[in-house]
């Protein structure tokens, strides 16, 4: 051997390298590359999430602990649900006397009216369509904001733009944003959820849409498949309790060291983590879902037993979501089961662009009930003034027809609404003009509506950031206003 290579090894002797500076520093690096490449996919799958960090205080005292989130993928026509057009029955099958936009097919026909009439409930007298006689009930606890607005018609931009405030993929989902601000209170479960039953398809856009992307991996939510053998995969136990955990304890040690080793990469935290959050798991997922502590009365309430398959995985998932949000979980996301009629596929069920009246009264059958429910169950469990429901599409659609009877994507002016968690019920916010088609008075957009959520969760959504790329990005990216006028 010779004198250098002894000087070499007498350096390395006295000054050894950590497993992060060997692998960083062997062959160019790819080493170091190839782990982060590996401890990237252990912790962005699509089972259960790493164990969050503890609670973490919010900015100011919240009016809500956590959200409910029920998407209407594909997008609801604002005009047939929460927000009447009598001009458009009056001039039924005219032209519409305005400029029109370019749509998704550009197969535009003449104004279509509501296959449905709109009637005045509640104390605050706000009129809802006979799409939705069960959410009428309840108009008495809806805000409603007439007046939002997107930047994309297409679905799978629409669906991001929704979800994280930007229309393509690599951003973190709002849910991610909300586990990120405050950490995780439950336990045993993780902060974000989204949940399945029914046959629900993943939307379009895929797991994305509810992913952590940049923020720490344990941000992202679960999935819980409320029909599978196993709702979250890989969560039951393969063996005695007890041994299981020795060898998680063995694990734990191992990995602990690696990370010390290796400077604390936040990554292998999450990763070792993971399996904590998933050992606790084993026994909170099965007891969340045995319904068999409810009573018969609060099932019928949603529609449980439903002989319809569709409203009743959904009536499941908005039973389950109140079960969830009691037990800790910051953020729960529903999702629609398909009916496949009108164009609305497996990822965009309210997407009607023919059949309107027999695609959205389907659809309306499905979720009309259980949600009307949810409502009135969280009310007399005295838990809705401290859980938001947000019920919103990534878009509505036109006033005039595509082809015969359909409607096509409209970005321009739609309804969404809120509920509980410090939300003003029977308020009305902002308008579209005579037939539905432009937001018209205070025009609102995605941004407002997330930076509305967030101030409810006791969160500034121009302080809630993460550097990333260079930049502080945050989920309402550089706009947002808080509506207040829809605080209670």
């Amino acid at each position: 051997m010779t004198r250098k290579n002894l000087t070499i090894m007498s350096h390395f002797q006295r000054h050894p390298l950590s497993r992060r500076q060997m692998l960083a520093k062997c062959s160019t690096g790819f080493g170091l590359a190839a782990l982060q490449g590996i401890l990237a996919r252990e912790t962005s799958g699509a089972g259960a999430g790493p164990l969050e960090g503890p609670a973490r205080p919010p900015h100011f005292a919240p009016r809500a602990k956590s959200v409910i989130f029920c998407f209407m993928s594909g997008g609801v026509a604002a005009m047939d649900s929460f927000d009447p057009k009598p001009r458009l029955a009056k001039e039924a099958g005219q032209p519409i006397p305005m400029k029109i936009e370019r749509t998704m097919f550009n197969d535009n026909g003449n104004i279509l009216p509501s296959p449905w009439a709109f009637r005045q409930a509640g104390a605050c007298g706000n009129p809802v369509s006979d799409l939705f006689p069960h959410m009428r009930s309840v108009v008495d606890e809806l805000a409603i904001i007439r007046s939002m607005t997107s930047k994309v018609s297409a679905h799978a931009q629409g669906n991001y733009f929704l979800h994280t405030g930007f229309p393509n993929m690599g951003y973190p989902s709002a849910g991610a944003w909300v586990s990120y601000g405050l950490g995780r209170e439950a336990d045993n479960l993780p902060s974000f959820v989204s949940l399945r039953a029914g046959g629900t398809s993943i939307p379009i856009g895929g797991i994305g849409l509810v992913g952590s992307a940049f923020l720490p991996a344990e941000n992202q939510a679960s999935f819980i498949n409320a029909d599978a053998k196993e709702a979250v995969a890989n969560i039951l136990p393969k063996e005695a309790t007890p041994k299981q955990r020795r060898r998680l304890d063995f694990i734990r040690e191992l990995d602990a060291s690696f990370s010390a080793g290796i400077g604390g990469e936040p990554q292998v935290e999450s990763a070792i983590q993971n399996y904590e959050l998933a050992y606790r798991m084993q026994a909170a997922v099965p007891e969340l879902l045995d319904l068999r502590g409810e009573t018969q009365a609060t099932k019928s309430l949603y529609g449980v037993d439903s002989t319809d398959k569709r409203k009743a995985g959904y009536a499941r998932q908005c039973l389950l979501a109140r079960r969830l949000v009691e037990r800790g979980v910051r953020f729960v996301e529903l999702n629609c089961n398909t009916y496949g009629i009108g164009g609305g596929g497996a990822g965009n069920p309210w997407d009607q662009h023919w059949q309107i009246e027999k695609g959205h009264g389907a659809m309306a059958q499905q979720v009309d009930q259980p949600i009307a429910a949810l409502i009135k169950d969280l009310k007399s469990r005295g838990m809705l003034d401290e859980t938001l429901i947000v019920w919103a599409g990534e878009f509505g659609r036109t006033p005039f027809s595509q082809g015969k009877d359909g409607r096509d994507h409209n970005p321009f002016g739609f309804s969404v609404w809120l509920a509980g968690g410090g939300a003003r019920g029977g308020a009305v916010y902002g308008a579209t003009d005579e037939y539905g088609y432009h937001a018209v008075e205070n025009i609102t957009s995605i941004y407002d509506l997330w930076a509305t959520v967030l101030h409810l969760m006791g969160l500034r959504h121009t302080d809630l950031t993460f550097r990333h790329g260079g930049r502080d990005l945050r989920l309402t990216d550089v706009h947002g206003n808080v509506i207040h006028e829809v605080i209670a």
